[in-house]
């Protein structure tokens, strides 16, 4: 079951989705790195009936009170022909309609919105689409055989905002062609363009896709983990700074992304995103330590649950922290702070670092 906080409700309460899996279906094209099959674990099409189970299964497996949203994830929902599209909806909205589901999303191409479009999407009480974005940059999305332009990304945020949809971005460092000015350059389109949420997928090689030939032939060097984690942790803290909440980083396992005979190669671990706020959370405290006179006593602390992000896989910035700075420091655990709320104490003051804000 995927869980993610909710972004809309005010509140803390926990958004559960109940996923329903449309791999490749609709897509008038095949982008270079796409291999939806082997992405998400699921083929086929699924029914109005599969639907109807699924939120079923998911609603009466788990009673406590929760902000339930059946989500259509994998293929350009709003491409496929309109009967299945409605087909599918159908048990969605009567779920809705009757309160057993609080909300439904899908995702799509940024090309496959229009007015008639949204008219069906809000008829059957679609309130959040998220669009398959993966760059900015009008050559790196030429180079991937996207189909689509950073233009289209624009005008389809706009209408769906103009029409009281949530938007959703999502995102795809190391494409063929990226460079990190284009990197920089799409973080800076997509701040200005202040979509409601995003996801960060660095870019993975997959048996059976265009890029994988590419790659076996030497063409195409994939990002390696490490620089996985250094790009997406730059995208997520320019996202987040410009308060766009990133819901996702790195893709979600499968037992086929933990075959090594169908992953080939680029920034695939299943602790991708623990990964990325380890190293961003590693960023913000050296910005303070280094500017800390040597021979300092300093004591660090966090909430319980930000401990392995601040101290590091096996306490690695620790140890980092130990080698760089000539300083005397103490880390320590502190209920009364905030989850993602550092504390740099010195002996004359104390900085106050929001991690998900980037400011001190």
């Amino acid at each position: 079951m995927a869980f993610v906080t909710s972004l809309f409700l005010g509140n803390t309460m926990k958004t559960s989705i109940i996923p329903v899996f449309i791999p490749h279906i609709g897509c008038p094209y095949r982008c270079v790195f796409c291999n939806q099959w082997k992405i998400t674990g699921r083929q086929g099409l699924p029914t109005s009936a599969d639907v109807a189970a699924q939120i079923k299964a998911y609603i009466t497996e788990n009673t406590r009170d929760r902000h339930w949203e059946v989500a259509f994830y994998g293929g350009s929902f709003t491409a496929i022909p309109v009967a299945i599209q409605e087909a599918l909806l159908t048990p969605a909205k009567r779920a809705l309609e009757a309160g057993k589901i609080q909300g439904i999303r899908c995702s799509t191409r940024p090309d496959c919105i229009d007015e008639t479009v949204l008219q069906r999407l809000l008829a059957f009480g679609v309130d959040t689409v998220e669009l398959g974005v993966q760059s900015l940059d009008d050559y790196v999305l030429r180079l991937a055989k996207r189909g689509h332009t950073a233009n289209d990304v624009e005008r389809a945020t706009t209408k769906l905002k103009a029409w009281g949809i949530r938007v959703g971005h999502q995102f795809m460092p190391g494409l063929p062609g990226e460079t990190v000015a284009s990197l920089q350059y799409t973080v800076a389109q997509a701040c200005a363009l202040h979509c409601d949420f995003a996801r960060i997928y660095p870019v993975v090689v997959i048996a059976g896709t265009e890029l994988a030939i590419s790659y076996q032939k030497g063409t195409y060097t994939p990002l390696s983990i490490a620089e996985g984690i250094r790009r997406g942790a730059y995208m997520k803290q320019k996202l987040l700074q410009a308060r766009i909440p990133v819901i996702r980083t790195g893709l979600q396992a499968t037992d086929a992304l933990s075959d090594t005979t169908q992953v080939l190669g680029g920034a695939y671990t299943p602790a991708m995103g623990e990964l990325i706020d380890t190293y961003r959370y590693r960023r913000q405290l050296m910005a303070v330590l280094a500017r800390l006179p040597q021979g300092e006593k300093i004591t660090i602390s966090y909430h319980r649950t930000d401990t392995s992000r601040v101290r590091g896989y096996r306490n690695l910035t620790v140890k980092f922290c130990q080698w760089r700075y000539a300083l005397d420091i103490e880390w320590h655990e502190r209920e009364d702070l905030p989850p993602t709320c550092v504390s740099v104490q010195t002996s004359k003051r104390e900085y106050m670092l929001y991690m998900d804000a980037g400011s001190i």
